[in-house]
C-alpha cells in the first residue's frame, strides 16, 4: 500500500495512505494528539491514580499500533521527565520502513534534537528482544497482529492506536477488547482516540469502566477504558 509522508496542522508530519484516506495521526496535529490522548490521559493519569502514587515499580505499557514511534518517543521523554522505568512493548503488523522514519519530523517539533539519535535507534533495534533505549526507558517491538495478543495480566497501560473502525472494524470489536482487558493488570488504563458508541459498547461489554473525555484537536471526544476489577 501506498504510504506519503505529510504535515498535519500542528507542523508535526504523520503518514497518509491514499488508497483508505487515512492518516497515521491526525490532520489536525500529531503531536497535539499524542500528548492529549496517550499521555495526558494515559501516562499522566496513572502516575497521578492513587494506587499506583509513590510507586517505584516499573510501568509496563503496550501499544497497539507503533507505526512511525512517536507515541513511543513521547513516552521516552516523559520518562526521563518524571525520573522512572517505562518497559514499553509496541505491536505493529506492517513496519514502517527507514527511509520513511528518516523523513519525520518529531525530534525537531517536540524540541528534542539531542534525543534524535534515540528516535533512530528506537527503529534500528531488532525487532522481538527488549532493548535499553535510555537510562528510564526499555523497548520491545513485536511484529504481530492483534489477534495474537494473549499476555494476561501483564501492561499497566495501553495505547490503543490502531486504524479508525472506518477502514478496520475487525479491531475495534469485542474480540480484541477482551484481549487487551486480559493483558492490563488490575487499574490498568486503556486509552484511544475514538469515541464511536459502538467501541463503548464494545469495551463495555468485556468488562471496562469508560469514561469520555475531551477529544484532541478536531474531535470532539475519546474513551478511556479502566480496569477496575
Amino acid at each position: 500500500m501506498e504510504r506519503q509522508i505529510i504535515t498535519t496542522a500542528d507542523g508535526s508530519s504523520t503518514i497518509h495512505l491514499p488508497e483508505w484516506d487515512e492518516q497515521y495521526h491526525s490532520k489536525h496535529g500529531a503531536i497535539q494528539e499524542a500528548y492529549h490522548v496517550f499521555i495526558k490521559h494515559g501516562l499522566h493519569h496513572f502516575f497521578n491514580s492513587k494506587p499506583v502514587r509513590g510507586s517505584n515499580e516499573k510501568t509496563t505499557i503496550l501499544e497497539i499500533g507503533f507505526g512511525t514511534g512517536l507515541n513511543a518517543f513521547i513516552t521516552l521523554l516523559e520518562a526521563e521527565k518524571l525520573q522512572s522505568q517505562i518497559d514499553y512493548f509496541g505491536v505493529e503488523g506492517y513496519p514502517v520502513a527507514m527511509k520513511e522514519v528518516l523523513q519525520l519530523n518529531y525530534p525537531k517539533q517536540l524540541e528534542a534534537k539531542k534525543h534524535a539519535p534515540l528516535f533512530k535507534t528506537m527503529h534500528e533495534v531488532l525487532w522481538e528482544e527488549p532493548h535499553a533505549i535510555s537510562k528510564y526507558f526499555s523497548l520491545t517491538k513485536q511484529n504481530r497482529f492483534f489477534i495474537e495478543i494473549n499476555e494476561k495480566e501483564v501492561y499497566n497501560i495501553i495505547y490503543f492506536d490502531a486504524f479508525g473502525a472506518r477502514v478496520q472494524p475487525e479491531l475495534w470489536t469485542e474480540t480484541i477488547f477482551k484481549k487487551m482487558f486480559d493483558a492490563l493488570k488490575e487499574h490498568g488504563v486503556l486509552v484511544t482516540y475514538a469515541a464511536k458508541g459502538s467501541v463503548r459498547r464494545a469495551m463495555q461489554a468485556v468488562g471496562f469502566t469508560v469514561e469520555k473525555l475531551p477529544g484532541p484537536p478536531g474531535k470532539r471526544e475519546m474513551l478511556r477504558a479502566l480496569k477496575e476489577t
